[in-house]
């Protein structure tokens, strides 16, 4: 290989890197958003909201109104540092994302379809914040590798 190969296969394993980060990003903000938003509905006790009986995981749906709410916050607080990169924000960003999912699955009677989507939308956060190496992003955002 020469030097000038390594150094374009080095650039675009940056730039899929950053991308990626981003994507991530991005995605955790809307998830964050929409979770926000189921929050507030479910405090507010919408109409939209299927009633279950006997649910082993039952909770009041204002209970779940506010875990969703918590959430959705967190997860968009976390966002703004994967926009820059930092590490904290990868590895809070994948425990969010896992959680969103887990409440998700936990409130599945409330509102099946959207906890399926959200489901989904997180399982694609993990992957974009668990597939890139930490170099690769750093050096995409224009940091030092340390």
């Amino acid at each position: 290989m020469t030097a000038t190969h390594t150094a374009h296969a080095h650039t675009a394993k940056q730039g899929w890197a950053g991308g990626l980060m981003v994507f991530g990003a991005v995605m955790l903000l809307l998830a964050g958003m929409l979770d926000v938003f189921r929050g507030i509905m479910a405090i507010a006790e919408d109409d939209v909201f299927v009633t279950t009986r006997n649910y082993v995981f039952q909770f009041d749906l204002t209970s779940w109104g506010w875990i969703h709410l918590a959430l959705g916050v967190i997860g968009m607080l976390v966002s703004v540092g994967l926009f820059q990169a930092a590490t904290w924000a990868r590895v809070a960003g994948v425990a969010i994302a896992g959680l969103i999912i887990i409440a998700n699955f936990l409130s599945l009677p409330y509102y099946p379809v959207w906890s399926v989507v959200m489901i989904a939308f997180s399982g694609f956060i993990i992957w974009a914040l668990c597939v890139v190496k930490r170099d690769d992003y750093k050096d995409s955002f224009g940091q030092s590798g340390a």
